[in-house]
């Protein structure tokens, strides 16, 4: 690793664009070259390397905690904002949680050679759809180290290479993970270049992915603030798996038990506060205002959540500041959440619709029928029913991890795992059959 290390410094004592250029030229080269290779391994060999990276980072907590210290430390100089703090700072249970990501990726089955679907056409010709990498996934990340882990495992699993762009505040963080990574793959007897670093924390190596990289990149996977991803999105020149920005709902309908709501009212606001499944908006139906608005609105404060909300939220507690129609489109990310009093479930889906970013909507209540409703009709990638918005997360899925939440309606949608980083190709037997 400390070859790794110096050879990188030495390459940013000069960040000159020329000498990006070149050395992502050559980054985009090898993983093309290391996609055909993956592609065609066994399933049981990406595991191998999957269970190797995970024994390599237990091995190795220490000098990733060490080295995260470092990227902490200078981050609190810089009088960094305590969310982003937190989204950066590792201990040793997340390092647990990065290794046995790893593994639950690992236990999860090949989706790659698996049939779709299949028919037989009246001419004989039998058809199957079967599942196949995207090729190689450039993925663009701010402050969190554990996307290191969690997107070059996925990535590895689905048969994918990945380019991986962690942020400059996480850079030495994200070395020390990569270097665990490698050694999977060594293990494994899969190319390094499976999973690659952009060696540079200069920016101007984003651009050169968002272009691509010669044809290199198939698919960019953005993860980080708003700024980020808009500019990935407006830039880039190949397809982007993404999200802009998570402004999360709860409704508390009518019929929703008030200790329920109050459960999933704190752990979905704050449980982690910096999480884009954090809750950022509370939404509470005019007729239980009476009976619910009060102990949600005074539980949030007691806790130093700050509370933005309209006359009747600001009426149940004089410590309650007053919205602005900004707060109904802002996504905090910290211990903020905005409040606002309802007619009902017509009104709380027309606020979600008019304000929200279709990401994760929850409805507190115990009308099923309400909640199929609410679960039909709100057009967002995760909609709950009685739970934490903050289970908007691909390892509680069941997929071991994400590469992150999509809100669009092409190809991926809500937490991107193993299936959705893979597409498809048509295999068709004949036997001997023409076009007339």
């Amino acid at each position: 690793m400390s070859t790794i290390v110096r050879n990188v410094t030495k390459f940013d004592a000069a960040p000159v664009a020329e000498q990006v250029e070149a050395q992502m030229r050559l980054l985009g080269r090898a993983a093309r070259k290391a996609a055909r290779a993956l592609a065609l391994s066994s399933g049981a060999t990406r595991d191998k390397a999957l269970h190797a990276a995970a024994a390599a980072i237990r091995a190795q907590m220490p000098d990733i905690l060490a080295a995260n210290a470092q990227d902490v430390a200078d981050a609190v100089a810089r009088g960094t904002a305590g969310s982003f703090i937190d989204r950066l700072t590792l201990n040793e249970s997340r390092v647990e949680a990065m290794a046995r990501g790893l593994e639950e990726i690992a236990a999860l089955p090949d989706p790659l050679g698996k049939v779709l679907a299949s028919f037989e056409r009246p001419n004989g010709l039998k058809i199957e759809r079967v599942a196949t990498p995207l090729g190689v996934v450039g993925v663009i990340y701010e402050s969190r180290p554990n996307v290191t882990a969690d997107a070059g495992g996925l990535c590895l699993k689905a048969g994918n290479v990945a380019i991986l762009r962690g942020g400059s505040e996480s850079y030495r963080s994200t070395q020390a993970i990569h270097a665990c990574l490698i050694e999977g793959l060594r293990a494994a007897g899969l190319p390094e270049a499976a999973i690659s670093l952009v060696p540079t924390r200069d920016r101007v190596a984003v651009g050169f992915m968002l272009a691509g990289l010669d044809g290199a990149i198939d698919v960019i996977v953005p993860r980080g603030g708003k700024s980020l991803v808009a500019r990935v999105q407006h830039e880039a020149r190949v397809p982007v798996f993404a999200h802009l920005e998570g402004i999360v709902h709860v409704f508390i309908d009518r019929a929703a038990d008030l200790d329920k709501a109050k459960s999933i009212v704190m752990n979905g606001k704050l449980r982690r506060t910096g999480v884009c499944g954090a809750t950022e908006t509370l939404l509470v139906d005019r007729a239980v205002a009476a009976t619910h608005l009060a102990p949600l609105v005074k539980m949030l404060l007691d806790a130093d959540c700050e509370v933005r909300g309209d006359a009747a939220v600001q009426a149940v507690d004089a410590r309650a500041k007053p919205a602005t129609e900004e707060d109904w489109r802002t996504e905090y990310l910290d211990a903020i959440i905005s409040a606002k009093v309802v007619d009902g479930i017509d009104a709380a889906i027309d606020h979600i619709e008019t304000y929200g970013s279709h990401h994760t909507d929850c409805i507190v209540t115990e009308d099923k029928a309400t909640a199929e409703r609410f679960l039909a009709e709100v057009d967002s990638a995760i909609v709950l029913h009685n739970a934490s918005t903050q289970f908007a997360d691909g390892g509680e899925f069941g997929f071991g991890a994400e590469i992150g939440i999509a809100t669009g309606r092409m190809h991926a949608r809500g937490p991107v795992g193993v299936e959705q980083l893979t597409s498809f190709k048509y295999q068709v037997r004949g036997d001997g059959q023409v076009r007339a």
